[in-house]
């Protein structure tokens, strides 16, 4: 069973999902290594709750073992909060040094992301020390459920091969990929299932 995050539940998401992408080539992509990257890390994370809290839904699992950010990205409004986080994120996470890279990502894969509808799943995370439980199966199984339901379908990005299979599992296909050197970034959707049928 998942259920929605409240506000007071950040800190335990940004620990869950800092935790869970210590070592994800994106998110290091990103916010770089080396010293402080934890930190930077963490930042992102920040980041993408306050985000979801406004134009998507966060979610949490019953054990508090994991957590699921939703991005409705046809919902998102450029607000004077909502640029003040975007600078925050360039100081705290990026780094003024790699901002240019990142925007150069961002903008390979917004031309790669199509225009429309859709339950972006922006990160799912699970406690390192709970993961292989079935806690980030049966969470995804919820998120797809509720996208169904709204009739839209969930797109997501990733860049750990180990988990394509876990993905294609749940009825999601890759329909393009992006070369970034250090990691691919592949990109996957599922359609939402037809209710009735």
């Amino acid at each position: 069973m998942m259920m929605l995050a409240t506000y007071q539940d950040k800190p335990l998401l940004v620990h869950l999902l800092s935790q869970a992408f210590v070592a994800n080539g994106s998110v290091n992509y990103v916010v770089g290594s080396g010293e402080g990257q934890l930190k930077r890390i963490r930042a992102l994370m920040e980041y993408s709750v306050e985000v979801c809290f406004r134009f998507g839904n966060v979610y949490l699992d019953e054990d508090r073992a994991a957590c699921a950010l939703v991005l409705y990205p046809h919902r998102k409004r450029t607000t004077l909060q909502s640029v003040a986080l975007d600078a925050q994120l360039a100081f705290r996470a990026i780094g003024l040094h790699r901002i240019r890279r990142v925007l150069r990502r961002e903008e390979q894969i917004k031309k790669i992301q199509p225009k429309k509808d859709m339950a972006y799943l922006w990160f799912i995370g699970v406690d390192p020390a709970r993961q292989h439980a079935g806690i980030g199966s049966a969470l995804l199984h919820s998120v797809i459920g509720v996208a169904s339901r709204d009739g839209l379908p969930v797109y997501l990005e990733t860049s750990v091969t180990e988990n394509l299979p876990w993905y294609q599992r749940f009825g999601f296909t890759i329909y393009s990929s992006l070369d970034m050197g250090s990691h691919t970034l592949y990109f996957m959707r599922r359609m939402p299932a037809k209710m009735g049928g």
